[in-house]
């Protein structure tokens, strides 16, 4: 009986040992399913997505004929036996689709503490740079093919729309912050007194903020990441620009709008970095295209809040008489807006997953693919769909020489020296896109972005100043001439508006709750006159003379008496700073109806790039466009009226949007990840140092000869186009 007992026993003990040991073998060829799979991506490089519960058994089927080498082959314990897919599982769990499975552990290759392998690859430490280098390319060449097809089973849905929208609003920011230059600069300029030969400062040294942003931002999300540096820039600009608008003096002002176009600047070099590296090759053209949109939006937007705010006046107030905020400051406020909502929506994103790759972050890059997989699974309806990513590969790691710092130094050299280390890495980073493969490509690019930069926002100031120029003609024709009048004992309680007053004699009149507007008195005398509540916009005293002459509560001051006598005569109350209306300015609602139209006319141009990006290609966009912007230049010959230049404007806007979303995907998907931000922000620093110098040249030449504006702007970007047709198409590029 014992000996039944003890044969049953042992049968029952062995019974588990084979169980035991079968389910080792099982969790082996579950492991080397995995492997297969691993080398379909980077050998074969293709994927079959799994489309359906059949197809998943089907490729299960077929891969555990074969043998891999991405599988974690480390040896499991025989009482506990699992792979990384079952970890977390005890021996009687099955696994079904949509459980949690864990972050996979990442194998770097090398051995354990008292172990080594037979055939152990040689030491880093032994390899030259080049070698190492070498290794690191082949791995980024894998890593690319391999993340391509991670992508495509991620698919595309919801979690890309949600970073459509929240990096779209950075990138509205981008384009209210450059329209707010053009309609806050006669305001500002006219409300802070400033003097012709400060005139004009505004709109350069924004857009120098901007160069200097775009290179600092752009060459730092590469070694921070794209979602921290974005949101430090944006931070940055939000900050500035609301408190441009509460600052008095214009030269605090310039500084602050200065520091707000930096943090700007980093907007599109990292928002189509970023927006890049999370779509599959096939939508990555078309869905950078709709992205731009939102530039377009930016300007909409702020057109649009200019129109309905700055002519206002009365929506100002004041704090006695030093501090003055008139509407264009509600303007800059409501402007701000778009940069404070995408830093906040911004917070909620992940950070790049291929950046994480880039930088060796193996887990976090894993858990952020996996957060895109189960976002758009969950939206289509498909919760237990399984993210089957288990190994992904990650490029070498090659250690860079840094200076040591002395642990006892003080907290501000610990500052100083992490700040020079970080633009020491943007420069050296910088360098190398000028090294091989890629030197070629940023000499173009660079060439590409001045050229279509330079005929762009030239004519962008060059079309309104025009506009404007044919306005003033227009109104200047109409002014009214009046020689050797003599008024006396009359009240003037009116607007005076576009006149001159030659040799006239004004006895013992008052002027009085009245306006002059665009008035100019020239050789006229004023004797025993009251002048009470009276503004003078565009309005000056040439060669006049007032004697006993009494004014309180104007803004008639030394500025606006040009050599003139003032005899026995006091000023009381005088008002303070340079007086602004647009109640009956003949321009400031028709300059901003001009802008928001010239904007809207960007809309079909947008749509139908977005279309054709990836039917009709990146690079026959990109020099077509140009090229017929270049060639629809030649009809501003015919443009001697405003309607006609209006037309133009909305032509020409029309024709360039499709280059500018050529070039903003070109440049995303030429350069390699490592290097991604810095070469799209230096070419994005060249574009605005190409708007400095077209506002300057054009602006110079309003009002002066239409030939060279043409002419110039005709070459530049159709020489341009012609250098962009020389870039390698990027259609079927993968991520580098």
């Amino acid at each position: 009986m014992d000996e039944t007992h003890n044969n049953r026993t042992s049968l029952v003990k062995g019974a588990k040992d084979i169980a035991k040991e079968a389910k080792r073998h099982a969790s082996k060829n579950f492991s080397k399913a995995v492997d297969c799979a691993s080398d379909e991506y980077s050998t074969h490089r293709s994927y079959n997505r799994f489309q359906n519960e059949d197809e998943e058994e089907n490729n299960y089927n077929n891969y555990t004929q074969q043998d891999g080498n991405y599988a974690d082959n480390a040896a499991n314990d025989e009482d506990g036996a699992s792979s990384d897919a079952t970890e977390g599982h005890d021996d009687e769990d099955e696994i079904y689709e949509g459980e949690y499975q864990g972050v996979p552990a990442y194998n770097d290759g090398k051995p354990r503490d008292g172990q080594v392998a037979l055939g152990q690859p040689v030491s880093d430490s032994l390899k030259s740079r080049k070698e190492l280098e070498n290794e690191r390319l082949a791995d980024e060449e894998e890593l690319a093919q391999q993340y391509e097809l991670i992508m495509q089973e991620c698919g595309h849905g919801r979690f890309q729309w949600q970073l459509f929208f929240v990096l779209g609003l950075a990138l509205m920011s981008d384009g209210v912050e450059v329209f707010v230059v053009g309609f806050v600069l006669p305001s500002a300029e006219t409300d802070m007194c400033v003097p012709n030969s400060g005139a004009g400062w505004l709109g350069s040294i924004v857009y120098l903020g901007m160069m200097f942003g775009a290179f600092f931002w752009g060459g730092l999300s590469d070694k921070l990441g794209r979602k921290q540096c974005l949101l430090i820039s944006m931070s940055f600009n939000g900050f500035f620009a609301f408190l441009s608008s509460f600052v008095q003096g214009y030269s605090m002002f310039l500084v602050c709008r200065m520091l707000s176009g930096f943090g700007i600047g980093g907007a599109v070099p990292i928002v189509f970095s970023y927006f890049a590296e999370v779509l599959a090759r096939e939508k990555r053209g078309e869905h950078l295209s709709w992205l731009c949109m939102f530039w377009m939006i930016g300007g909409i937007y702020a057109s649009a809040m200019a129109w309905a705010i700055i002519p206002h006046y009365g929506w100002s107030f004041s704090m006695g008489s030093a501090y003055q905020f008139h509407s264009w400051r509600v303007f800059v406020v409501v402007c701000a807006l778009p940069c404070v909502s995408a830093v906040v929506a911004l917070t909620f994103m992940p950070e790049s997953p291929r950046f994480y790759l880039e930088m060796g972050k193996h887990d976090e890059a894993w858990m952020v693919l996996k957060q895109i997989h189960d976002t758009n699974m969950r939206a289509r309806g498909e919760p237990e769909r399984v993210f089957t990513v288990n190994r992904i590969k990650i490029p070498k790691q090659l250690d860079e020489l840094v200076e040591m710092q002395n642990e006892s130094a003080n907290p501000v050299l610990k500052v100083l020296f992490k700040i020079k280390a970080e633009l020491r890495g943007i420069w050296l980073t910088f360098m190398k896109c000028f090294n091989y493969p890629v030197k070629d490509n940023t000499i173009k690019l660079a060439t590409v972005w001045f050229t279509l930069s330079f005929g762009f926002y030239g004519l962008s100031v060059w079309f309104p100043d025009v506009i404007k120029h044919l306005q003033a003609d227009e109104y200047a024709s109409r002014v009214k001439i009046h020689n050797n009048e003599r008024t006396e004992d009359f009240t003037f309680n009116f607007t005076l508006e576009n006149q001159i007053h030659r040799n006239g004699v004004f006895l013992n009149d008052r002027f009085i709750s009245m306006k002059f507007k665009a008035v100019t008195f020239i050789d006229s005398s004023f004797l025993n006159c009251y002048f009470e509540d009276v503004s003078s916009v565009g309005s000056s005293f040439k060669n006049c003379t007032f004697v006993d002459s009494f004014f309180y509560n104007t803004d008639i001051d030394d500025t606006k008496l040009t050599n003139s006598r003032v005899i026995n005569s006091s000023f009381h109350h005088n008002k303070t700073g340079c007086q602004m209306t647009f109640d009956d300015d003949y321009s400031a609602y028709w300059v901003y109806f001009v802008n928001f139209l010239g904007t809207l006319a960007v809309l079909p141009g947008n749509i139908v790039s977005a279309l054709l990006m990836d039917k009709i290609g990146r690079l026959s966009m990109l020099g077509g466009s140009m090229v017929l912007s270049g060639i629809s230049c030649f009809f501003l010959w015919f443009g001697t009226s405003e309607s006609m230049m209006i037309f133009m404007l909305c032509l020409y806007n029309g024709l360039s949007i499709s280059a500018w979303n050529s070039l903003d995907v070109v440049t995303a998907e030429l350069y390699p990840t490592d290097r991604r931000g810095t070469g799209f922000g230096f070419c994005n620093a060249m574009c605005k140092l190409a708007a400095v110098l077209g506002n300057l040249i054009f602006g110079s030449l309003v009002g002066i000869t239409k030939a060279i504006p043409i002419l110039l702007a005709s070459s530049v970007l159709v020489g341009g186009g012609l250098v962009g047709l020389r870039l390698p198409d990027t259609r079927a590029n993968v991520l580098m």
